[in-house]
């Protein structure tokens, strides 16, 4: 299966090869302004995926107060909408949740589906079926590809646990821009046996992926990454 992810586009839009499964994981548009988020409607209905699945992140206010909760309106678009919610997609189960936790000096524009400790986003987590096989956040967890500029790491510590008790297939996100890359387990195996000179095959098996379309500062130099499954 061809899978394509990309988060944090901010209003960039570019060209996708087409595939099978399009992940868009947040903070879709530059402004949030409705206008915006019709330019990305129609963007994401040109591309040519068999299913093309959506969430929110903390730039879109609009997508807290119901803009993509109509299923008649996302059918015409040809997308699927994920808060907090699930979808199945050639047997693979897929579950979808928009996230993150404040921080400090955080832009008040910016702060949809926010919460302010770990623990609230400990109970977002909670609710994720424990046999999903593709799982879409806007948070990254914590010690994955969730790096700042200033070498701080920011993710979820909860839903590292998560992702490292379940073991997803795929965990896709976005937020940290400057954090972009991929994280498969050969790349885990490789750490371990560096440091240990030992192979464990009980390390996680996620593929680890932050697809964040602009950098840290906002310019859209990187590319939409495919996964295989």
């Amino acid at each position: 299966m061809i899978i394509d992810c990309i988060a944090d586009t901010h209003g960039h839009f570019p060209k996708l090869e087409g595939g099978d499964l399009l992940i868009v994981a947040g903070d879709l548009t530059s402004n949030d302004r409705i206008d915006q988020n019709e330019l990305f409607r129609q963007w994401i209905k040109k591309q040519s995926y068999k299913k093309k699945i959506v969430i929110a992140g903390n730039h879109d206010n609009l997508a807290q107060k119901g803009f993509y909760n109509n299923p008649e309106s996302n059918n015409l678009y040809k997308l699927d909408y994920l808060c907090d919610s699930g979808t199945e997609f050639e047997g693979l189960k897929i579950w979808g949740s928009p996230w993150t936790k404040t921080f400090e000096g955080m832009n008040p524009a910016c702060k949809a589906f926010t919460v302010d400790t770990e623990e609230d986003l400990a109970e977002k987590w909670a609710l994720i079926p424990k046999d999903t096989d593709i799982l879409i956040t806007h948070s990254p967890p914590k010690y994955g590809l969730d790096r700042t500029i200033d070498q701080e790491f920011v993710g979820s510590e909860s839903l590292k646990d998560w992702i490292f008790i379940q073991q997803p297939k795929l965990h896709a996100f976005g937020h940290v821009h400057e954090s972009y890359g991929i994280i498969t387990h050969q790349t885990i195996q490789d750490i371990n046996f560096k440091i240990t000179g030992k192979i464990n095959d009980k390390l996680c098996r996620t593929t680890i992926v932050n697809a964040s379309h602009v950098n840290e500062l906002f310019m859209p130099v990187n590319k939409p990454l495919r996964i295989i499954l």
